[in-house]
């Protein structure tokens, strides 16, 4: 039987190990920590029962996911929850730039600017379904779609910055920057918009959904397709040197391009070593989870009702603070990213405490603690917020690195989406998932279309590795030939997988 191993556990490696398992291959995964999923971990640190994300939390761009359409999780327990609304961006004044799900909606609210944002989003969102597996693959390829996708394209290569002037009133321009902002670059580089309209887009198609039950149902759900398919995961099984890993038809690589390098050493071409280690790492993220009794008393009544709460203030102020932490300063005010996924999947509660999930926006390896300036952001639109606070649990850049390699630094996107890394991936190359070594392929968030729990770069990946055996995946009309056999694992028996 054609083999392959799977190195990572995480969004991508789960949906690269679905995908090939499905496809008749023997997969085996090995993952270094205790228990799946990476990024879509989920826990209970403060309370029991209140159930916290660990990373990715909010799923605009998985729910449209094709790779996550294919492989059926709801037949596995995956169910998607929609809050009443999805994003509000409030600003000091006590207005606020406002998300529907829906485009007239948002328009609505936007005033003088809804018709402009209307022209700017809804004829992609309308041919979303059709255009995400183009959106959401690698570049350098014929697409399926050339001219609805070049209708979407064409405002993405603008700064962020350059595009907020579409717009005249301060909440429309202060709520395209805080979802231009997920990017982690400065909203002046080129192609900063393409992140926030691909989110705006994807997010008026399907909302800015949460996993019931937490994001680590998404790799469960993973995990059920591919071991209903016979593959295996075996978790604590940290590998550092490529003589650890079984003979396979195919590797694939759930990792940053840093630690591929380091792996294979001198088996990789010169030219492909030299790309990936110089591979640039983004700023880092800052995390403060809270147990909030009675939720948060924002002061727009909007935001009680929103999955998503952007703190930044107004564009000028976004801009700002996403050119300070790219260039190394923490900034007194840093843009804040808040979770309440409590409102769309109230399970996630304890009686009237609430989860709230918060992240900062900090320099690549931050060592400061940012905990004052999230709450000072907080206090600032929901004033009386730190009396409801009954507890906290912290996750600094460094132990972002320490739970998962790939968020060397706090960089939680695996990598700065730099103009050539958000297009080309970790190198340029005609093909961005493969290493040059034949059969070994990169599948991680470093490699397009970027971060999420979409499991778009795992299908990428698996495909890649299919064509090299001389298949085609269901999808694409055929099954892969029989090689093979398996080998002996050379670790020691591994423990039983943690999902």
């Amino acid at each position: 039987m054609t083999t392959a191993v799977v190195v990572g556990a995480g969004p991508n490696g789960l949906a690269a190990a679905a995908l090939l398992a499905r496809e008749g291959l023997e997969v085996t995964v090995l993952e270094a920590a205790e228990e799946i999923g990476g990024g879509t971990r989920s826990f209970e640190a403060i309370l029991p029962g209140l159930l916290h994300d660990h990373c990715s939390a909010i799923h605009p761009m998985a729910v449209t996911s094709p790779a996550l359409r294919s492989l059926g999780l709801e037949r596995h327990g995956l169910r998607w929850r929609q809050p009443e609304i999805d994003c509000v961006h409030p600003l000091d004044d006590g207005t606020a730039g406002v998300l529907f799900r829906s485009v007239a909606e948002t328009a609505t609210g936007l005033g003088v600017d809804g018709a402009r944002y209307r022209a700017l989003v809804e004829p992609s969102v309308r041919r979303w379904d059709m255009l995400a597996p183009d959106v959401m693959g690698p570049l350098l390829r014929i697409p399926a779609h050339p001219l609805p996708l070049a209708r979407f394209g064409l405002p993405t290569v603008l700064p962020a910055s350059a595009l907020a002037r579409l717009f005249r009133t301060p909440q429309a321009r202060a709520l395209w920057a805080g979802v231009a902002a997920h990017s982690f670059r400065p909203l002046s580089d080129p192609f900063s918009s393409a992140i926030g309209l691909g989110i705006l887009t994807a997010g008026h198609a399907a909302g800015w959904a949460v996993a019931e039950g937490g994001s680590h149902s998404i790799a469960r759900g993973m995990a059920a397709v591919l071991a209903e398919h016979g593959g295996a995961i075996h978790t604590g099984v940290r590998i550092t040197d490529r003589r650890q890993l079984p003979p396979a038809d195919v590797t694939l690589l759930d990792l940053d391009p840093g630690q591929v390098a380091r792996l294979y050493g001198d088996r990789l071409p010169a030219r492909v070593s030299a790309a990936y280690r110089r591979f640039r790492r983004g700023p880092g993220a800052f995390k403060l989870d809270l147990a909030v009794e009675g939720g948060v008393p924002w002061t727009d009544e909007r935001a009680r009702r929103a999955g998503t709460v952007h703190l930044g203030g107004p564009l000028a102020e976004v801009a700002f603070t996403e050119k300070e932490v790219t260039e190394g300063r923490m900034p007194e005010r840093p843009f804040v990213l808040v979770g309440q996924q409590y409102l769309a999947d109230p399970a996630r509660s304890v009686g009237d405490v609430h989860p709230v999930w918060t992240y900062a926006h900090v320099p690549y390896g931050y060592e400061g603690d940012a905990t004052e300036s999230i709450l000072r952001q907080l206090e600032r639109f929901a004033p009386g917020v730190r009396e409801r606070i009954v507890g906290r649990h912290l996750t600094r850049p460094a132990d972002f690195a320490a739970a998962n390699p790939n968020f060397a630094g706090g960089d939680i996107l695996t990598g700065a989406k730099t103009v050539p890394q958000l297009l080309l991936g970790a190198r340029p190359a005609l093909d961005p998932y493969a290493t040059s070594l034949p059969g070994v392929f990169l599948c991680s968030a470093a490699t397009p279309p970027g971060p999420g729990a979409h499991g778009m770069c795992g299908a990428g990946a698996a495909a890649s590795a299919l064509r090299h055996l001389g298949a085609r995946a269901s999808w694409q009309g055929g099954r892969p030939a029989s090689r093979r056999g398996t080998a002996r694992p050379p670790w020691p028996a591994p423990r039983e997988s943690r999902t």
